[in-house]
């Protein structure tokens, strides 16, 4: 039987974890964006960590990904988060939020103030995009596409700073 998304929200066993940067690592060319070279102490974090700095931004502000792995970094004293694990938590977070109000539970996760790089609306939450799009629009945000893919117009002015 396949897990809940709200079992999926608790905290993994050996997290926080630091480790050492190598090639190897799935999210190896994302934290090497972020300024990591290999050998450099990177973080792996907990759900309930991501989840944590999601609740706390504030109506009318937004984050990226990776505007939350910076905060988590340097919560850690490390020079990255790795942003696959975190992004997982994200979508996973979001997914546990919508699945506690369809059993009448409360959550007061904004989920849907989180986007990806560049502004980007995420398609792995809970009703995809248009519903992601519907949840921003209604806090006043303006949505607009390229292509398949949609964005927060002016996304940078509304950055929340952790």
């Amino acid at each position: 039987m396949a897990k809940s998304w709200q079992e999926k929200m608790k905290d993994k066993q050996g997290t926080p974890k630091i480790l050492k940067l190598e090639r190897r690592f799935p999210c190896y060319n994302a934290v090497h964006k972020m300024g990591a070279e290999i050998g450099d102490d990177i973080v792996l974090v907990n759900p309930r960590e991501v989840e944590a700095l999601m609740k706390s931004i504030p109506e009318g502000k937004l984050a990226t990904l990776n505007d939350i792995c910076k905060a988590l970094a340097r919560q850690y004293d490390v020079k990255a988060c790795c942003t696959l694990t975190a992004g997982i938590f994200t979508m996973t977070a979001a997914n546990a939020a919508e699945e506690m109000k369809s059993e009448g539970k409360v959550n007061d996760l904004p989920y849907w103030r989180t986007l990806k790089s560049h502004g980007q609306l995420n398609p792995k939450y809970p009703g995809g995009i248009e519903q992601h799009k519907t949840l921003l629009e209604q806090e006043g945000f303006v949505v607009f596409y390229k292509g398949k893919k949609a964005f927060v117009k002016d996304y940078e002015k509304y950055r929340y700073c952790f």
